[in-house]
């Protein structure tokens, strides 16, 4: 099989770096965070995930230290906004180049909807938000034991916001509420599809 092989420290020889499709589709962790001044930020995080289910963690990587990080490491509390194919466009504005200050929350024409546990506010048509408080800011460093500037946050979910239309027979309807993935180059995205079930095998 003909295979392109790099190492990335001495560059991918493409037109374009690959790395960003190859890892993909990316769920977006479209996070709400305030300062101790009260102020509201909202940004897009295409490098995120959960980690774990007992307790529930999720956890997006930021290149550089950024209004998420900086305002996380001050009050230790964030919001996890769901994102949909219909909220993609408001997901696409609130990571514009704001002015230190303005709200990406009006920039984008969004409603806010108060939290239960934590103080930042939700993105009330979400179809789901995660409460989350502060477990860790890791900060790595490469081989070489150089800082990268991309900062780890990791959460755990205290709280967890359901639109109950999204329920069908007690469980959430993933693909009836349409999320969307970051697919790597300049505006890759993708909507979900068609979805299948596979049983995890026991053995023997």
């Amino acid at each position: 099989m003909d295979q392109h092989f790099y190492e990335p420290r001495l560059g991918h020889g493409l037109p374009h770096d690959p790395f960003k499709a190859i890892i993909a589709p990316r769920p977006i962790g479209w996070i709400s965070s305030m300062d101790p001044d009260g102020r509201v930020n909202l940004a897009p995080y295409s490098y995120f995930n959960g980690f774990g289910s007992a307790p529930p963690v999720v956890a997006f990587g930021s290149e550089g230290r950024k209004d998420s990080v900086r305002n996380i490491e001050a009050t230790g509390e964030f919001v996890c906004n769901f994102v949909t194919r219909e909220l993609a466009e408001a997901m696409n504005q609130s990571c514009a180049p704001l002015p230190h200050g303005m709200s990406e929350f009006e920039h984008a024409g969004l409603e806010a909807a108060p939290c239960r546990l934590v103080r930042p506010p939700r993105v009330a048509a979400s179809p789901a938000a995660l409460e989350c408080r502060v477990l860790q800011v890791v900060s790595p460093k490469d081989l070489d034991g150089r800082e990268i500037g991309t900062h780890i946050v990791l959460g755990q979910v205290v709280g967890v916001h359901i639109n109950r239309a999204f329920l069908k027979d007690g469980i959430f309807d993933t693909k009836a509420a349409r999320p969307i993935g970051r697919c790597g180059y300049r505006g890759d995205y993708a909507e979900i599809g068609e979805m299948f079930e596979m049983i995890r095998p026991n053995f023997p």
